[in-house]
């Protein structure tokens, strides 16, 4: 056995987490779950929408390419020279997929058998990229009138127009696909340089679970890099253009025909550049936070709701980079204008007479209870495991942390956050 192995144990949640990593950079996880009927694999590039300006490792010349590479990056791997990697899956009883986010692309498969067979097919055809430039013009109409669908979503709209008033600069307001002007410069070579640089086993990761061996899992990872000469690279430094604190416009309207108005509120998170436990305890608190404040078990959410000012389309949450992060909450609404200033008074309100310690505990322990109620699911343990990988989180640091986190800190988090308002709110109004 070649390869270097770590067991990674949690009580709460009963489980164990195999960790190899490989000479040439490549992080391998397995979470054995014995006795289930399904297998998931996730491989991950910590490349998304964002990183559209870089230096490459040993250069010194800073690269720019054009908005939505990322996307249309994912969407070619999928053609390969002998045809559609589908038709594979299909072949083997799998179903595949993958996602572009801001942040992250990844591709993945769930299995009922046939694991191993599947497994070389994800490693293969993410590691063998095949472009042409009859292939790559032949996708720009594709991703165009996909562009142009997601124009006409009210709630992707919704969205893009908030993220659009809370930041001036950051690339996280541009749409992940990019626009129909900006893929339109997308060229063969732009792909296989962004491929070279973000598609290196140094800037991945891999993560089997169901019941498969774990060392089989590693040793067939191994066995597919061998005599491919790859090795280990330095980080890549992605370049982001300076973003004041304050939001680019306090409120963004348009209209579309929709037959109830739509709307977002969010606030900008001001306190960016933190990683690891730092930015791992402010994402609990804000989970926690943005529950107790709007939650269904709220005052504020059954107020309102009463009311007929929201339905079942409400939601929120927070979002929490490195680089960024913003809480967002909305739906569909009569009167959003009314909504929002419900929420405003509601945390000023709460900045004088906090919540007490009671509701803390509940939501508290619903937080924990979802947190364990999720390893019931390899598709959602995979794709949490891939969104805190890459922030230097493990996939049980989350549990630990919140179990340790308490009523003060909560309190203090809440002022600190919403003591200068920085909030932006989106609204669509029927046409």
């Amino acid at each position: 056995m070649l390869f270097m192995r770590r067991e990674i144990k949690n009580d709460v949640l009963n489980e164990r987490l195999i960790h190899s990593k490989l000479k040439n950079g490549l992080n391998v996880y397995v979470l054995p779950k014995k006795g289930y009927q399904k297998q998931f694999a996730i491989y991950a590039t910590h490349y998304g929408s964002n990183d559209n300006q870089f230096m490459i490792p040993g250069e010194d010349k800073p690269m720019t390419m054009p908005e939505g590479i990322a996307h249309f990056l994912e969407h070619k791997l999928f053609e390969q020279e002998e045809g559609s990697v589908f038709d594979v899956f299909s072949k083997l009883g799998a179903s595949p997929n993958a996602f572009t986010s801001f942040n992250t692309t990844a591709y993945h498969f769930t299995s009922t058998g046939n694991f191993y067979e599947c497994l070389d097919v994800l490693l293969n055809f993410v590691g063998t990229p095949y472009f042409t430039d009859q292939t790559v013009e032949k996708e720009k109409g594709i991703i165009a009138q996909e562009i142009v669908m997601y124009q006409d979503d009210p709630n992707w709209r919704v969205f893009f127009n908030l993220l659009k008033g809370l930041y001036h600069n950051h690339p996280v307001k541009n749409d992940i696909a990019g626009t129909v002007e900006s893929i339109q410069k997308i060229t063969k070579d732009m792909l296989y340089q962004c491929y070279k640089t973000f598609y290196h086993p140094s800037n991945m990761v891999l993560f089997v679970a169901g019941d498969v061996d774990a060392d089989r899992v590693i040793e067939q990872v191994e066995r597919y890099f061998d005599g491919k000469g790859i090795s280990k690279q330095g980080p890549i430094k992605k370049i982001y253009p300076d973003e004041p604190a304050e939001v680019a416009a306090r409120v963004v309207k348009d209209k579309l025909p929709v037959p109830r108005p739509l709307f977002m509120l969010g606030f900008k998170d001001t306190q960016v550049g933190q990683q690891g436990q730092a930015l791992l305890d402010k994402m609990i608190l804000n989970d926690i936070m943005v529950d107790m404040l709007v939650g269904p078990s709220s005052d504020l959410y059954n107020k309102i709701y009463e009311e007929g000012l929201i339905d079942i389309t409400f939601s929120a949450g927070y979002t929490g980079e490195v680089d960024y992060g913003h809480i967002v909450m909305g739906g569909e609404s009569p009167d959003p204008e009314r909504v929002v200033d419900m929420i405003y008074q509601e945390i000023e309100r709460l900045n004088e007479q906090p919540w007490d310690v009671v509701y803390f505990s509940r939501i508290k322990k619903k937080k924990i209870g979802e947190y364990i109620k999720m390893f019931n699911s390899l598709e959602n343990i995979g794709v949490q495991f891939v969104s805190l990988i890459f922030k230097d989180i493990g996939l049980f640091d989350y549990i630990e942390r919140l179990m340790q986190i308490n009523y003060e800190q909560l309190k203090s988090h809440f002022n600190r956050f919403f003591e200068n308002n920085q909030s932006s709110v989106s609204i669509i109004l029927p046409s």
